[in-house]
């Protein structure tokens, strides 16, 4: 691999400490003793917790500030004990970052609406739980430093109804606050909510049934798309000609009007394409029953979804909004049209695959950022239709794109029912327009190199003209100057948007973290879950701009850099183990996981890598681990002892929690069925000596070749074994943006590789299993 010198920097950029000097470390040896019992990883394989790991919570000096941070479901950081110089920050070669889920779905959300929102003068920061009142007058900005005023309104509580502390004021009390916003938060009328829909109606996307599925679930889900009285549509279909739908107010039926000069895109008619959904909801229904058959007949096999993007474009321009396409193969005439270029089996091709073959979808996404409309993606294809190209109209607009492999409405069940469980929540689910999201930090702190969708307008500042709340971002941290003065430091992200509703918000995040001098607390403050999201992103960013195994030697060094360092501050001799942390004892397992992912595994299907690594820059923290490292448990001995209580329905029910295991073989029982919780699918994994019992029991079957492969949910059979396992499944589902289907796996079934390929600590193919992983860091450790 070429790992006996560390790799540069993952971006060049000195903030990002991979690789450091060795000489920085034999200068600054300390012999600290950390604290805490090392691990011996090689002695203490099977080191994944039965529960899900409890991020560290940072050790405020105010026991007051630790209760009041923000939840690390929305905002955590890699490190909760902050380097109070680069120098030190370098020596514990560890990366400084934060991970943000801003829009996430909320239950307790307080929300403010008053005349006056309090910010510093100076840098502009809202006040928040950790600010300093030097008075009840005035207070301390935690960003800056800067003494503001108080405005006399703000000595009002509007809970108790009565004057006096200014910090029992909600701003004060909560980590996460909403704020309506008044006027001067808008350059413009709040915009009403537009949803434009973009449907890929060639022969090959007919074939695939998916027209059919997204009609039916429009038209049950139309009312529930967000917005208000104002809310506007319009439908584009498009094969090698654009067609559009002209519904005017009175008329009996929609009518149809086509261009077929795609290289010149224009609107066929001034109005009645964007209509109002209450005023033309006879007609847009209409259309949607009739669209899945007005094009059975057609065989153009062409798809000129460039030329049906500038006309959803024109159409958005005036107000923004949002737009969804559906693509289901390579676009292959007009503007944007592609060259078929996946050549399989070519490995010199595998990294120039990663990269747009054209810039014309960037630039269009950069037109409908500037014009506040996003562009989400949802693409259902069997052939190769150039993801890597295509996912730039979603990635700088702010969109999503949501990748749907192999997919056939009957022939791939498994893969049908997750799209339409995920097209459901898309769209039902919040959304936020035109907005923009901009991240603060202590005076000495500057954030850089920015991850997920979005165009950066400004050094610290974030356009988003939709904000979802399924969308996760990420930034490095560089430490610019000393905070030797700061005890503690702060991050705050403010999203402003408007509702669907027409309200200006604002979203505030606010997390405080302690300082140290001390390398080994940076070490024993580290969060392995966060850094393990950075490390993700800039193995991604790295495969995008020079090659996968650059990406995957980057891994492998920022594991190097933690051992050694260890090995540098910690006082225990012990040349024969591979020691580490406890706060890092996941960081090989996760990282081993994320090198066998689709995103760095030889051979792969371009789309799947390109899905895989723009999955890997926004997914929120949670759903990227799960996605990274999913969890397995064992399910036909499900039992009632230490369930958890569900009392939300009127009869109270008892869900089983087995103990989560590692991805092994080595935990697969010739007996026994399992679960595989993998993010937005569920596998259930049938042993072929399942106990017939079991299989009657859950399945209602009696041999195991007779259970159905094709099943997306259990069957519901009046057992208590059956109930057990449905009730753990929808606890599961209850805890995700939307329900996984669930994927049924024989062990002698035609799908076993599927089961097969997530058992990453075995030895597969060419790669590691983890302790030989394990095995081969203690080589490279000099």
């Amino acid at each position: 691999m070429g790992l006996a010198s560390p790799a540069p920097s993952m971006n060049g950029h000195p903030g990002a400490n991979y690789g450091g000097s060795q000489a920085g470390l034999a200068n600054g040896r300390s012999g600290t003793y950390f604290g805490m019992e090392p691990l011996d990883l090689l002695q203490n394989r099977h080191i994944l917790p039965a529960k899900p790991v409890t991020p560290p919570k940072p050790q405020l000096t105010s026991e007051l500030w630790r209760n009041m941070n923000c939840s690390p479901d929305i905002f955590r950081c890699t490190l909760t004990k902050i380097p109070e110089t680069e120098a030190i920050l370098k020596k514990s070669r560890l990366p400084l970052g934060v991970l943000i889920h801003p829009f996430k779905d909320l239950s307790h959300l307080p929300v403010i609406q008053c005349s006056t929102i309090v910010r510093c003068r100076q840098c502009r920061t809202y006040i928040n739980p950790f600010v300093q009142f030097v008075d009840q007058r005035r207070w301390r900005c935690n960003v800056c430093y800067r003494v503001n005023e108080l405005p006399e309104e703000f000595m009002y509580d509007p809970v108790s109804k009565s004057y006096g502390d200014p910090s029992r004021r909600p701003e004060c009390k909560a980590a996460t606050i909403e704020f309506i916003a008044p006027s001067e938060y808008m350059l413009r009328p709040p915009q009403p909510a537009v949803y434009i829909f973009l449907l890929d109606v060639s022969h090959g996307a007919l074939e695939t049934g998916y027209l059919k599925t997204v009609c039916d679930v429009l038209l049950e889900e139309l009312d529930k798309l967000p917005g208000d009285g104002r809310t506007q549509l319009a439908f584009l279909t498009y094969d090698r000609s654009v067609h559009f739908y002209s519904m005017p107010d009175g008329a009996s039926q929609p009518t149809q009007l086509s261009v077929s000069d795609i290289d010149d895109m224009f609107l066929p008619s001034p109005s009645d394409l964007l209509v109002n959904r209450e005023e033309c909801h006879v007609l847009i229904e209409q259309l949607l029953a009739e669209l899945p058959n007005m094009f059975k007949d057609s065989y153009h096999t062409d798809s000129a979804l460039g030329a049906a993007l500038q006309a959803a474009y024109k159409l958005a321009a005036p107000t923004g909004g949002r737009i969804t396409v559906f693509q289901t193969g390579l676009p292959n005439v007009g503007p944007g049209a592609l060259p078929p270029r996946e050549v399989l089996g070519d490995k010199k091709s595998e990294s120039s695959l990663m990269g747009p073959a054209t810039d014309f979808y960037k630039k269009l996404s950069l037109d409908c950022s500037g014009q506040q409309i996003a562009v989400d993606l949802f693409t259902l294809n069997s052939q190769y239709l150039d993801l890597a190209t295509l996912s730039g109209i979603s990635k700088f607009s702010g969109g999503q794109t949501q990748h749907f492999s192999g997919y056939h409405a009957s022939l791939n069940t498994p893969q049908a029912a997750r799209f339409e469980s995920a097209l459901r929540r898309y769209l039902s689910r919040k959304i936020g327009f035109e907005a923009v999201m901009r991240i603060r930090c202590t005076r000495g702190l500057t954030p850089h190199a920015f991850h997920g969708n979005f165009f950066v307008r400004s050094t610290d500042l974030l356009s988003l003209p939709n904000i979802n709340p399924d969308a996760g971002f990420a930034m490095q941290v560089a430490i610019e100057d000393d905070l030797r003065d700061s005890r503690e430091v702060c991050f705050q992200a403010a999203l402003l948007y408007t509702s669907s509703k027409g309200e200006r918000r604002i979203r505030v995040h606010t997390i405080c973290l302690p300082t140290t001098t001390n390398v080994s607390e940076v070490i024993n403050g580290a969060d392995q879950e966060a850094i393990v999201g950075m490390l993700a992103k800039f193995g991604a960013d790295r495969a995008l701009s020079g090659s996968i195994p650059d990406a995957k030697e980057g891994m492998v060094v920022a594991n190097l850099d933690a051992f050694e360092t260890y090995k540098t501050y910690s006082s225990m001799g012990h040349p024969t183990g591979l020691l580490m942390a406890q706060s890092l004892r996941l960081l090989p397992l996760y990282t081993l996981a994320c090198m066998r992912s689709v995103a760095f595994r030889s051979g792969q299907k371009a789309d799947d890598r390109s899905d895989c690594i723009a999955r890997f820059k926004s997914l929120p923290l949670t759903q990227l681990l799960q996605f990274i490292y999913p969890d397995l448990y064992r399910v036909d001995e499900l039992t009632d002892e230490g369930a958890l209580e569900d009392g939300e329905d009127e009869e109270e029910i008892l869900i089983p929690q087995p103990p989560r295991l590692q991805l092994s073989f080595e935990r697969i029982s010739a007996t026994g069925l399992y679960l595989l919780d993998a993010c937005d699918i569920i596998m259930v994994y049938i042993s072929r000596g399942l106990h017939q019992f079991a299989l009657e029991r859950i399945f209602g079957v009696q041999r195991i070749q007779n259970v159905d492969e094709t099943l997306t949910e259990l069957p519901e059979l009046e057992t208590p074994e059956s109930e057990r396992l449905r009730h753990f499944v929808n606890w599961l589902n209850s805890n995700k943006a939307y329900p996984a289907p669930i994927r049924v796996i024989r062990e002698d079934g035609k799908l076993r590789h599927y089961f097969v390929e997530r058992m990453i600590e075995d030895r597969q193919d060419n790669s590691f299993s983890y302790f030989e992983f394990l095995q081969h860091l203690k080589q490279q450790i000099k």
